[in-house]
């Protein structure tokens, strides 16, 4: 009777302890199913978040590979710039000095009255053969010049470089290198002269003359 008794309760005791679990078993596979949608949604919003942060990684670079734009360098009197390719530019009071890799110096003069400086104009020297062309000229009449193009019968382009003297002067020069010459050394390129706004100022056509006059 004793045993009998002990087998009952054990039996008592199996139901009531698997009473809760039963109880519970919904609420386990209802945190179980919300798990999983969280987890779902966390993983598919972290995927978005990651596709998010991808789209403007690929234009930034883009944006900073643009250079802060400085158009004209400032150079003391007398100060010897190197032109590149075995030329050397300086300025004076008076214009602009230069020579090649032959070593022989030349002057333009701003001052002889050889150019008008009432107005915006620019002049072309160049000089060149098989290999190359050296091309510079002043710019004038005004103390806004941003940019000197140089350009050819098929609309290539070549950028120069200016520099000035300090105190804003309304003239300066210019200089750039282009591929080999032509039969006029390379003078039959166009010049224009543009502001800092990207304003035309002047243009000066290509002439069919031999190097190193203009």
């Amino acid at each position: 009777m004793k045993k009998y008794w002990l087998a009952a309760a054990g039996v008592v005791a199996a139901v009531a302890i698997a009473a809760p679990s039963a109880v519970g078993a919904p609420t386990e596979s209802s945190t179980t199913s919300t798990t999983s949608t969280s987890s779902t949604t966390s993983v598919t919003s972290l995927a978005a978040g990651t596709a998010a942060r991808t789209e403007p990684a690929k234009v930034t670079p883009a944006k900073a590979a643009v250079p802060a734009p400085k158009p004209v360098r400032t150079v003391r009197p007398g100060e010897r710039v190197d032109a590149g390719g075995g030329f050397t530019v300086w300025l004076t009071r008076d214009g602009k000095h230069w020579t090649g890799p032959d070593g022989y110096e030349n002057f333009r003069s701003v001052v002889d009255g050889n150019i008008d400086r009432s107005r915006p104009g620019v002049s072309h020297q160049s000089e060149g053969d098989a290999t190359g062309a050296f091309h510079s000229g002043l710019y004038y009449g005004t103390r806004k010049a941003g940019r000197v193009e140089l350009s050819d019968a098929e609309g290539h382009k070549t950028v120069a470089t200016l520099i000035a003297l300090p105190g804003r002067p309304d003239w300066g020069v210019w200089y750039a290198h282009t591929g080999p010459a032509d039969g006029n050394g390379g003078s039959s390129l166009g010049v224009t002269l543009y502001d800092r706004a990207g304003k035309l100022l002047a243009e000066l056509p290509g002439f069919d003359f031999p190097a190193g006059r203009g």
